[in-house]
Order: structure tokens, then C-alpha cells, then sequence
């Protein structure tokens, strides 16, 4: 079974190398969330009574196949795995989110983006003789970037604990639950222990 991903050390640098950020994410969505069949199967009980050839001679849907997880196997991966995973990914998207939407003194590329701008503001050009003269693509400052990059991994970050959800909830039973909902419950769960 999958153990939950150990969250970076949080900068900002950290942060500004899209190739890091995306690379702890995609890491711990594959630990953990790509493989949650596999996941979910190490729960199960080895069958007690053996192979029995019978089963073989009919054909059986894959819902009727899949057995139960027992209800307090599923509790203790969703608590120790699932969402543990799920808030460090969380913690470092909120942490880059905050780091995008902050100044960025070190940004090596400001100067170079000053340069371009008042270059742009001196140029004249008559538009008739070259109408794409008044297109004029600034360079993008890292933090703008960043978030860019924060917005569209929360998306997919949305999308894959949908999935995940809805894998644990034909397994596990989550009576309709919504991911956001037991997610908000375990995180009370755990600051109210501390």
C-alpha cells in the first residue's frame, strides 16, 4: 500500500521551478491517486477458502466481483494515506499561490521586461504598412506564471480526487459524501486532536 507523500521543504524558489512543483505533484498523485485500485485491492483479506474452479464457469460483472473493503481498512487508508496526501498537495499550491500573488524582488527578468515596455512605448509604426505592428507580447513576470501554473493544477488537482473519490466510494461505501466534505471533517478531526 502507498504511504502519503512527504511534502517539500516550502520557498519560494521551490515554487518559481514549474519542473519541482509539478514534479511533487505528479509524483504524489501517482503514488497515491493514479494507482487507487491497487491501493484499495492491498486492503482487501486473501480469500480464506482457496481457489474454487467453479467461479471460472460463469461469467461475473465487475461490480458484482469487486468485494467490500472492510469499513475500518477503508476509514484508516482514506485518514493516514488518502488525505494526507491530499492536504500536502493542498498546502503547497495555497503556500505557491500565496507566493504568486506576492512582490518578487528576485525576479531576474525585470529588467529585461522594463527594457521591451519602453522600447514598445518608443516605437512608431504606420499600421497600414504592417498591421500586426500594434501586437505587442510582453514577457510574463514569474509570479504571474506561478499563478497560471497554481490555477490550472487545481483544476486538475479537482478532477483527479473526484475520480479518486468516486473509486473510493464504490469500494469503501461513502454513503454520498462528498470529497470536499470528508476532507474538511478529517482536517477539523486532526487540528481539534492537537
Amino acid at each position: 500500500m502507498s504511504h502519503a507523500s512527504s511534502q517539500p521543504s516550502l520557498t519560494p524558489q521551490f515554487c518559481f521551478s514549474a519542473t519541482a512543483l509539478r514534479d511533487f505533484l505528479r509524483i504524489s498523485r501517482s503514488t497515491v491517486d493514479d494507482s487507487i485500485s491497487q491501493n484499495l485491492n492491498a486492503l482487501l483479506t486473501p480469500s480464506r477458502s482457496g481457489f474454487d474452479p467453479s467461479s471460472t464457469s460463469s461469467r461475473q460483472s465487475r461490480l458484482s466481483g469487486q468485494r467490500q473493503i472492510d469499513p475500518q481498512s477503508c476509514k484508516s487508508f482514506k485518514e493516514e494515506v488518502l488525505f494526507q496526501s491530499w492536504q500536502a498537495r493542498s498546502d503547497v499550491l495555497t503556500y505557491c499561490a500565496g507566493v504568486a500573488t506576492s512582490e518578487d524582488p528576485d525576479d531576474p527578468d525585470v529588467l529585461i521586461r522594463q527594457v521591451e515596455s519602453e522600447r514598445d512605448r518608443e516605437r512608431i509604426v504606420d499600421e497600414r504598412l504592417d498591421p500586426y505592428s500594434a501586437r505587442f507580447f510582453p514577457r510574463e513576470a514569474r509570479t504571474e506564471m506561478l499563478a497560471g501554473i497554481v490555477r490550472n493544477e487545481r483544476s486538475v488537482e479537482n478532477i483527479v480526487r473526484t475520480r479518486t473519490w468516486s473509486v473510493v466510494g464504490e469500494r469503501c461505501g461513502n454513503s454520498g459524501e462528498r470529497w470536499e466534505d470528508a476532507l474538511d471533517r478529517w482536517w477539523r478531526g486532526r487540528e481539534g486532536g492537537k
